[in-house]
């Protein structure tokens, strides 16, 4: 890609989802968003107005449905490039928005670790489509719908930058949960690490009691900084937006307990561990994209702090036919931080 500033136009009806691009897209000192807007008929007229390298694409549209904005801003802005990221996963839907020329397809739930590997990609004249798309076997654009023959090619699925620490474990009761977080948490401070708790009250009240029959004053430890521990109803709420989860407000969450956690931790890297069920309890409560977009927003936000991360999920929440594909889902983030199997 040109050194040079990348101009952006991010087209979405969604207030929210617009903040949490142009938040990701500000980390590429490069990549200028030059405008917003909310409707397809916009985004056209916008198109043609700033004439931008790039423009970051919504299906479901008001006014004019984006596959219908894609094919008219090939015509008015032929050297705009077009990422489509939609939470849309039809395989019609899909194909019909690449076959418009587009260079690529994010699915939204994710984009925290998929959007800016996709902005290379489509800014490289290079395909992207998301990892979570694999299964669909989707036909490959033909030469009339290819800028360049490059764009054939599709980029890999993403893969962390390092190793990380990022666990799984699935437990069978809540005598199991607590034995669980208790030993993660008797392991991290045994190294000098801080640890961030974030559970349901009663879980709290049981982990408390447990860590004390273990010898750990639990109260000693809030106090100097190195066991914090939040309730879960509290973190969900302070990032669920409109029943949705807002990415934005995720990572800010996650800074600051992080930042605060760092204080409490001794030793010369003053690393942190943080163990929570906020994953469980959003997969309770039927929101399977917002459970994989967290866990993938902990994947990223590894990879640029010195954590170790474990999610619990109870393994009643797997026991369906059903939900075969979320487990196998909720394993790939994780084995995606390790380069290998989890499950």
């Amino acid at each position: 890609m040109a050194e040079s500033s990348i101009r952006v136009l991010v087209v979405d009806d969604y207030e929210h989802w617009r903040r949490f691009a142009c938040s990701t897209l500000q980390k590429r000192a490069e990549l200028q968003v030059i405008s917003e807007v909310s409707d397809g008929l916009d985004a056209v007229q916008k198109a043609q107005e700033l004439q931008p390298d790039l423009v970051l694409l919504d299906i479901g549209l008001p006014a004019l449905n984006g596959i219908e904005a894609a094919r008219r801003i090939r015509g008015c802005a032929p050297h705009s490039k077009i990422l489509f990221v939609s939470e849309n996963r039809s395989r019609d839907i899909v194909e019909a928005a690449l076959s418009t020329g587009a260079g690529g397809y994010v699915v939204k739930s994710d984009a925290a670790g998929e959007l800016l590997p996709a902005v290379t990609a489509v800014l490289d004249d290079k395909r992207f489509v998301s990892a979570s798309l694999a299964g669909l076997d989707l036909a490959e654009p033909t030469d009339a719908q290819c800028e360049n023959s490059q764009r054939k090619k599709v980029v890999a699925p993403f893969q962390a930058q390092k190793k990380i620490c990022h666990e799984v474990e699935f437990y069978a009761d809540n005598a199991g949960f607590v034995d669980g977080f208790a030993r993660f948490i008797e392991a991290a401070l045994k190294v000098a690490q801080a640890v961030i708790v974030i559970a349901t009250e009663s879980h709290h009240a049981n982990l408390i009691q447990r860590l004390a029959a273990d010898g750990l004053n639990v109260a000693a430890k809030i106090e100097e900084g190195s066991y914090i521990p939040l309730d879960v109803a509290d973190a969900l709420s302070s990032f669920m937006v409109d029943d949705s989860l807002d990415p934005v407000l995720v990572r800010k969450l996650a800074s600051d307990l992080i930042m605060k956690a760092a204080k409490g931790a001794k030793g010369e890297h003053r690393q942190v561990a943080v163990c929570g069920e906020a994953v469980q309890i959003l997969l309770a409560a039927g929101k399977v994209e917002a459970t994989i977009m967290l866990e993938r927003i902990w994947n990223e936000i590894a990879q640029h702090s010195e954590i170790d991360v474990l999610c619990a999920y109870f393994r009643t929440a797997f026991e369906s036919a059903e939900s075969v594909s979320v487990l196998e889902r909720v394993c790939g983030e994780h084995s995606a931080a390790r380069g290998e199997n989890c499950c």
